[in-house]
């Protein structure tokens, strides 16, 4: 099936694109899940999409979105105040979305997606009940002294880090003090051997593929819970 196209009005002159891929009528979690996409990439990039068709397919309704420069075609990402109110515009739309209705909320993304997620929800009035980081860009590679951990004090809801050991933008072994420090229920799920898009090598003994599925039933048996 493929996914609705949806308009989402930022402000009164800008405007996104966001695709909702509904989840699988028999597998229906009751569970919205708005991802967004790395720096680099748009919602349309092969992870993004491969992504969300599989988390649908296990009973996930998940939204994705372009940020307004990637809408745009430019390059360079947004200032943090437009790409955080990109963010809260598909949160509302999600939540004002009458096939939505009666879903907990969960928010995250790739890289920058998942940082914006967790600014927006450190702030955000609206009601989140879970966090996806799909490679947490703690630091910018090599400047292991630029945390990027400060607001994560401020998110209520639970998180869960999806993390390969060999990222560049930070290792679970350099994310592991800072989630224990917060003395919550937060999750740190090893990717083993991936880098920060979560790509394993050949020689680690599982296909991409398996190490994805993996990451599919880890993601969605964490929200069930909730």
């Amino acid at each position: 099936m493929q996914p609705e196209q949806i308009k989402v009005s930022i402000n009164e002159t800008e405007s996104v694109t966001a695709l909702l891929y509904a989840a699988d009528k028999k597998l229906r979690a009751g569970i919205t899940l708005i991802l967004g996409h790395g720096a680099g990439a748009g919602q349309l990039s092969p992870f993004m999409v491969l992504f969300a068709t599989e988390l649908a397919k296990r009973g996930l309704d998940v939204i994705t979105f372009n940020f307004g420069y990637m809408e745009q075609g430019r390059s360079a990402p947004d200032q943090k105040p437009k790409l955080e109110a990109c963010y809260q515009a598909v949160i509302d739309m999600a939540a004002g979305n009458k096939k939505l209705k009666g879903n907990r909320l969960a928010i995250g993304g790739k890289s920058m997606g998942g940082r914006i997620a967790s600014q927006v929800a450190a702030i955000s009035k609206s009601d989140i009940a879970a966090l996806v980081f799909l490679g947490y860009p703690l630091h910018p590679p090599g400047k292991p002294d630029q945390l990027r951990d400060k607001h994560l004090k401020d998110v209520k809801a639970p998180m869960l880090f999806i993390q390969g050991s060999r990222d560049a933008f930070g290792t679970p072994d350099e994310l592991r003090p800072i989630i224990e420090k917060l003395k919550r229920t937060d999750i740190l799920y090893e990717i083993n051997g991936g880098d920060h898009s979560l790509k394993v090598p050949k020689t680690g003994g599982l296909t991409q593929h398996q190490v994805y599925e993996g990451i599919w039933e880890k993601l969605t048996s964490w929200l069930a819970k909730g």
